[in-house]
């Protein structure tokens, strides 16, 4: 099933109508369907080398608010029970035919200020690259945590705000969202072009140049782009139209995160020491 362009958007109050569209647009053009099953499964165990399986009951039933083309999805569907799938863009349809193997993936047409599921009913939730892209953070992380049930985990993908990153960094990339502030105003088809020419002009060679950095023994942690040294060009083109193709983007440090846990509801806080930053695991607080 092709997804429609313009599906309409849930009304919600804490969606930007434009940037689900936007992203609804992007996932159609970047369904994932020729990514390689190896370079996707390396990338999911970045953001899940926190996520703690073992607390899983059997046949657990959890989320993955903000799915996509369900991408991610597609490897834990096999770990757990029942996986809920909620998008409010036209993404969805691409994730209900990818995931049409999966007899245990439900989809839901919503957002995270309607979820579509009994307070205190999951056993897990997940939230990867969404909840910076919404009016409201911390309202969207508290509406995931009120599905959890007491001592269910929820692990969340947050852009940083380059707080453990050099001056220079941290000026280039303001250099950087300048363009995007203006890239995110062009039509879809435009976008998608700027991106593209992001892509091979900038993610590329970057890229390319970190790797080589690397097997000559130089540390390329601060070198902007360097985590795209292991990644295909499908993914920079991916990320890039992804990046400055929305007009609604927030950062967060590791403190203001973990305070919207925490005012959430969620104790026993984990951060990842690794890229990307910052991925966080929190615990609904159990009954006393």
């Amino acid at each position: 099933m092709k997804p429609a362009d313009h599906a309409p958007v849930p009304s919600s109050r804490n969606i930007d109508p434009q940037v689900v569209a936007s992203f609804g647009r992007e996932w159609q053009a970047f369904d994932q369907s020729t990514e390689s099953a190896e370079e996707l499964q390396r990338i999911f165990n970045t953001y899940f080398n926190i996520f703690p399986w073992d607390s899983l009951p059997k046949g657990a039933a959890g989320f993955d608010l903000g799915c996509g083309t369900g991408r991610w999805a597609r490897f834990v569907a096999p770990r757990v029970g029942k996986l809920h799938c909620i998008d409010p863009s036209a993404a969805l349809e691409v994730a209900r035919r990818d995931l049409r193997e999966f007899p245990n993936v439900v989809f839901h047409h919503a957002a995270v200020d309607a979820i579509p599921l009994p307070n205190a009913s999951m056993d897990f939730g997940y939230s990867l690259g969404v909840l910076h892209h919404v009016p409201d953070t911390a309202a969207g992380i508290a509406a995931c945590a009120g599905k959890l049930k007491p001592g269910a985990p929820f692990l969340v993908y947050l852009y940083y705000d380059f707080e453990n990153r050099p001056l220079w960094f941290r000026a280039l990339w303001r250099t950087s969202d300048l363009f995007r502030r203006a890239v995110c105003r062009l039509p879809f088809w435009a976008k998608r072009g700027v991106s593209e020419l992001a892509a091979a002009t900038v993610y590329w060679p970057l890229a390319k140049l970190a790797a080589g950095l690397e097997k000559m023994g130089k540390n390329v942690t601060n070198l902007p782009l360097a985590t795209y040294r292991t990644r295909s060009y499908y993914q920079m083109r991916t990320d890039a139209l992804d990046r400055f193709g929305t007009s609604l983007e927030k950062r967060f440090s590791r403190a203001g995160i973990a305070a919207m846990f925490e005012r959430a509801g969620l104790e026993g806080i984990h951060f990842s020491e690794h890229a990307p930053f910052w991925c966080a695991v929190g615990f609904r607080k159990k009954l006393s």
